[in-house]
């Protein structure tokens, strides 16, 4: 339930009526519309309000869906309408980062990249901000002033604007945006908005908006802006129907997301069976490679009808989030049953090894992501011009900002993207075996790792940037209640790299037929460099590359599970089952980071990387390893059931309300280095 405010005063010309913007608010779903006089009649209701508020000038003048598409915006509680068209007096020009808005009035001509649209959408939790910058900005305020013939249209590039001389909506954004809120940004594309001065632009802006068709140009919105290779040429050149074919028989995102499930778990089913087939197998394999593709589709469908329908909930990303890589997993075990049966070698080995590559490559991801968010919100460090990391970074926007170029595609690809895994999975799968596919996606996937890895390390020294500090450390590295409460000792990311090399020695010695003795003291020495690394969660992450320690802890932990798995002898598949249900622990975690919310319930009782530790090799040593991993695998995945139920069942009211929200943060997209 949304309040809208229309501020009518000090219009520029009285054939620009308020009402005409509120009747858009309306029907764009606004529960209650208010048009004020003032700033400061806005300032008390914003104080009072205890539900959203989207406020906007009189001026605007837009499809009602771009009015939609502000009040419905997934990416975070608090965005605003940002425009390409050239500032007119008094309007603010902002400056936009990956999706958000980090400055405003105060920008240089070189770095403005558009106009304030002149609406403005605020989150409760910034409702206390808005009520302060009304307040401040209907004080500051001089009605009428106008900027003197013969100045720029950009505005004052002084480090400071107060809004002074600007149209009220304009001041308030201006104060607003001060404040250092997240504010995402909504750009208008293929529909149409337009600020207007006087009743002649509003005559060409709604004739503008009269002849565009919304529904088609909706439809055609619903597919992402910027999107992989494989993606672009071979799914949404024709998903877009199949979405709008879901909306006209009913069906909501979250069914097209079990469908897609559904697809994916027979694709792995095919690629299971096939190895056990005499004849049929070629057969069995290309219809996996087919359901595998489709249900791919319906992966990007449930997006796009979401988008269409404008039919967002936090269960439905959630749920994408956590499906996407469960179906990915699942199709790993499928193809390392499939080359077990047919005798080709080590199947589950191998599907273990790609799930792990995965999940790790995804927490860098992620951090990585909240990372550059964090850098877009600060200003830049001198030295984050210069150096390599500086001109990386400087080549690398030049080369996203082209979107024709082959170098581009080039990018986007090589960070190997969900759509590059699952098409590369299907083509090699139906033209060889299970056997091919695994070991091409360990391969690609050990190469883009290498490789955004590579340029990540050197663009975030150059960042300077501790985004950990932003966050509840101890939460995201998964740390156990044992150690929490103890004060930190050590530097947290070199502890936390030295335990996955050790993790990593243990694994390799265990494979290697080292010998009993020898695997029990390596894992007891894995064991204390676990433990410090999680004793080390008490300190400060203040350095530049701290974002890397939760991926560092999660391949000490997968690395621990593996060898303690291999040296005890216990089945391939459960330790592959004990690592999938880990998996899903951590996407969850991750899931909530980009969120910024709160931990998920019974997090307390999952004991953390360090008291699993502690569990796998006392098991270890007691000669019960193959019992406890089966117990730990049923204990961990019985605890994040129930915390679904909890979160999203019994109490959805009391899901954690999100506070910000990554601008890149899709199911499935890596930024590229």
């Amino acid at each position: 339930m949304t309040l809208a405010v229309v501020i009518a005063g000090d219009a520029r010309d009285d054939r620009l009526p308020a009402e005409r913007i509120a009747g858009q608010w309306r029907q764009a779903g606004a529960a209650d519309v208010r048009v004020v006089a003032d700033l400061a009649e806005l300032a008390e209701l914003a104080a009072a309000a205890e539900r959203p508020l989207v406020v906007s000038g009189a001026d605007l003048v837009a499809h009602t869906a771009v009015l939609r598409h502000l009040l419905t915006a997934p990416m975070g509680p608090t965005g605003a309408l940002v425009l390409t068209d050239a500032p007119a007096a008094g309007q603010a020009v902002v400056r936009e980062e990956r999706g958000q808005v980090v400055r405003a009035g105060a920008v240089a001509d070189a770095e403005a990249t558009g106009v304030f649209g002149g609406a403005l959408k605020v989150g409760v939790a910034d409702l206390p901000a808005l009520a302060r910058a009304a307040a401040e900005a209907g004080h500051a305020h001089r009605p009428g002033h106008a900027q003197q013939a013969g100045q720029s249209n950009w505005p004052d590039q002084s480090n400071r604007d107060d809004g002074a001389g600007r149209e009220p909506v304009d001041a308030l954004f201006v104060r607003f945006a001060a404040a250092g809120g997240p504010i995402f940004a909504q750009r208008v594309r293929l529909l149409v908005a337009h600020r207007v001065t006087d009743a002649a632009g509003l005559a060409a802006a709604e004739a503008e908006v009269a002849a565009v068709d919304s529904d088609r140009a909706e439809l055609r919105l619903s597919v992402k802006e910027r999107d992989d290779l494989f993606t672009t040429y071979c799914v949404s050149t024709w998903s877009p129907q199949v979405a709008k074919l879901a909306a006209r028989i009913g069906l909501g995102p979250t069914a097209v997301t079990m469908i897609s499930v559904f697809f994916a778990v027979a694709a792995a089913g095919l690629f299971a069976v096939s190895g056990a087939l005499t004849s049929g197998a070629r057969l069995a394999l290309v219809a996996g490679g087919v359901l595998l593709y489709l249900g791919f589709v319906l992966d990007c469908v449930d997006g796009q009808l979401a988008r269409y329908t404008r039919n967002f909930s936090a269960w439905g990303g959630w749920l994408d989030t956590m499906a996407d890589r469960a179906k990915e997993y699942l199709v790993y075990a499928g193809l390392g049953i499939g080359v077990e049966l047919a005798g080709l070698g080590p199947g589950w080995a191998l599907a273990i090894a790609a799930m792990t590559l995965q999940t790790v490559r995804h927490m860098t991801d992620t951090w990585y992501g909240v990372l550059h968010d964090e850098a877009a919100r600060r200003p830049a460090p001198d030295a984050a011009t210069g150096g390599l990391g500086g001109r990386l970074s400087q080549a690398s926007n030049r080369v996203q900002a082209d979107t024709g170029s082959a170098m581009y595609w080039i990018k986007r690809t090589v960070v190997f993207p969900i759509g590059e895994r699952w098409a590369l999975i299907a083509v090699t799968a139906a033209l060889f075996n299970p056997l091919v596919s695994l070991v091409a996606v360990l391969a690609w996937g050990a190469l883009a790792f290498a490789y955004t890895m590579g340029l990540r390390t050197l663009r975030a020294r150059s960042m300077r940037v501790a985004v950990m500090s932003t966050v509840d450390a101890r939460l995201h590295r998964d740390d156990g209640p044992l150690l929490r409460r103890l004060p930190g000792f050590g530097a947290p990311l070199p502890v936390a790299v030295l335990a996955a090399l050790a993790a990593g020695g243990l694994l390799l010695s265990a494979l290697t037929g080292a010998g009993a003795t020898a695997v029990a003291v390596g894992s007891v020495l894995v064991l204390l460099l676990v433990l410090a690394a999680a004793a080390a969660g008490g300190r400060p992450h203040t350095g530049a590359l701290d974002w890397l320690v939760p991926a560092a802890l999660r391949a000490a932990e997968y690395l621990l599970v593996i060898a303690v798995g291999v040296a005890g002898d216990v089945p391939a598949p459960l330790i592959f089952a004990l690592l999938f249900v880990l998996a899903l622990r951590h996407y969850d975690l991750t899931a909530r980071l980009e969120k910024r919310q709160a931990a998920p319930p019974l997090h307390d009782a999952g004991l953390g990387g360090d008291g699993r530790a502690i569990l796998l090799v006392a098991a270890l040593l007691a000669g019960i390893t193959t019992y406890a991993v089966a117990t730990l695998s049923v204990y961990l995945l019985s605890l994040f059931v129930v915390s679904v139920i909890l979160t999203w069942a019994v109490s959805p009211r009391r899901a954690p309300r999100p506070q910000a929200a990554a601008a890149d943060s899709v199911k499935g997209v890596q930024t590229p280095g």
